[in-house]
C-alpha cells in the first residue's frame, strides 16, 4: 500500500492542488496529520476536499479552535483573526466536521498518524529531546506527525537519536528506505505553510511493503494565496510569511 502523508494544509488551496498535481495518482489513500484550517483564505474548499479524498485524518490544534474545542488563548494576534474569520466562513456542517476529527494517535496501516507528539497532540517535536520523549511513547515503529510545519523528523536506534533529513533547496525529493529495528518520527512538511525556510509546498509518500519513504517539495502560486490573504482582511503578516517559508 502507497500512502500520500499530508499535514498541516492551513487553508492553502493553490498550495494543495501543487501537491496533488506532483502526486499525480501515484498512492492508494491519503491520510493528514491535521490542521486543515487556519492562516490561509480557503477553510472551505480544503474540509470539503479533506473530507471527501482523505482516507484517515487527525485533529490539529487549529482544527480544535475552530471548531470551538480550545479557545484561542495561546495563538498570537494573527492566529486569533485568522481563527475567527475562518470560523465565520464555515457552515454548521464543515464546523460539525472539524469538531468530530478524531485525536492522534490513530492507526493506518502498521503505522500511527499523529498531530504534535504522541503523549500530547499540542506538544512541538522540534529537537532530539523532545523526539527521544517521544519516542518513549510511540505505540509501533512508525508514526508521522506534524504541528511543527518542518519536514524531517528523528529515528532512534538502539539509545541513539538523530536527525532525518529532508529536502534540500533547488531539489524536488528526497528518497531513504526505513530500517528494521529502528524507531521512525517523520514529519512530512507543511502543505499551506512551511516554516524551514523553503516556500514550497511540502509532503510525503510512504510505501508499506518497501519501507520506502521519499519527502517531496513542489512550488505553487504564492502570489494568488497572498493576494486572496489580503483581499479577506486577513493580516498581512500571513502572506508575507509565505514567500519565506518561515
Amino acid at each position: 500500500m502507497r500512502f500520500l502523508i499530508l499535514s498541516d494544509i492551513h487553508a492553502n488551496i493553490e498550495a494543495l492542488e501543487a501537491v496533488m498535481a506532483d502526486a499525480n495518482g501515484s498512492y492508494d489513500q491519503i491520510v493528514c496529520c491535521g490542521d486543515l484550517v487556519g492562516y490561509n483564505p480557503d477553510p472551505a474548499a480544503i474540509v470539503e476536499w479533506t473530507e471527501a479524498r482523505c482516507a484517515s485524518v487527525i485533529r490539529g490544534n487549529h482544527d480544535k479552535v475552530v471548531a470551538g474545542i480550545d479557545d484561542l488563548e495561546w495563538f498570537n494576534p494573527a492566529a486569533q483573526a485568522s481563527a475567527r474569520w475562518t470560523k465565520a466562513q464555515l457552515s454548521s456542517t464543515q464546523l460539525e466536521y472539524l469538531h468530530n476529527l478524531p485525536q492522534g494517535p490513530r492507526a493506518v496501516d502498521g503505522f500511527d498518524i499523529i498531530h504534535g507528539a504522541p503523549f500530547d497532540e499540542d506538544e512541538y517535536v522540534v529537537s532530539t529531546e523532545s523526539a527521544a520523549d517521544s519516542f518513549a511513547s510511540l505505540r509501533g515503529e512508525l508514526a508521522f506527525f506534524g504541528h511543527s510545519h518542518l519536514q524531517g523528523g528523528y529515528f532512534q536506534k538502539r539509545r541513539h537519536v538523530g536527525h532525518l533529513d529532508h529536502v534540500r533547496a533547488g531539489e524536488p525529493e528526497l528518497t531513504i528506505v526505513l530500517e528494521h529495528d529502528t524507531l521512525y518520527l517523520v514529519n512530512p512538511g507543511s502543505v499551506g505553510q512551511p516554516r524551514d525556510g523553503d516556500p514550497r509546498a511540502a509532503y510525503a509518500v510512504y510505501d508499506t511493503e518497501s519501507r520506502w519513504l521519499q519527502f517531496r517539495r513542489v512550488t505553487y502560486d504564492i502570489e494568488l494565496t497572498a493576494a486572496k490573504i489580503r483581499k479577506a482582511g486577513l493580516p498581512d503578516v500571513l502572506g508575507m510569511r509565505l514567500f519565506r517559508g518561515q
